[in-house]
């Protein structure tokens, strides 16, 4: 459904927002927490019931909003730490929490990365 590069960055709101703000309002309290709205990175706010999800996006010159009301069930935040405003998921946390899944008890296997290589090889 949602197709977002890995490039691009998610964050979502730490707290709930009135999902009844518009594109300057949502925008608004993205430049209040010192993000570029501009920069086609995704934003995500949730209210206050959880059961309304707004994603705000920058592309080719205009905002995007993505809208969605789960019917049955509620969204849930993503774990963050204390104090923070906003935390950044990937795009696979996007799409489940788009779906109504607790991303903080989904089990995720720990990323590869090549082993360090020593300068020790023959040349």
């Amino acid at each position: 459904m949602l197709n977002v590069p890995s490039s691009t960055r998610i964050y979502v709101c730490a707290e709930p927002v009135d999902i009844r703000k518009g594109f300057d309002a949502l925008a608004g309290w993205v430049e209040a927490n010192g993000l570029d709205v501009y920069s086609g990175h995704v934003f995500v706010f949730l209210s206050r019931r959880m059961t309304h999800l707004k994603a705000l996006t920058w592309s080719r010159g205009g905002f995007v909003i993505l809208f969605k009301r789960l019917e049955a069930g509620h969204f849930k935040f993503p774990a963050r730490a204390p104090g923070a405003r906003a935390v950044a998921i990937d795009a696979t946390d996007l799409a489940m929490m788009l779906d109504g899944i607790d991303i903080q008890k989904v089990r995720k296997p720990k990323g590869w990365s090549p082993a360090s290589r020593g300068i020790d090889a023959a040349v």
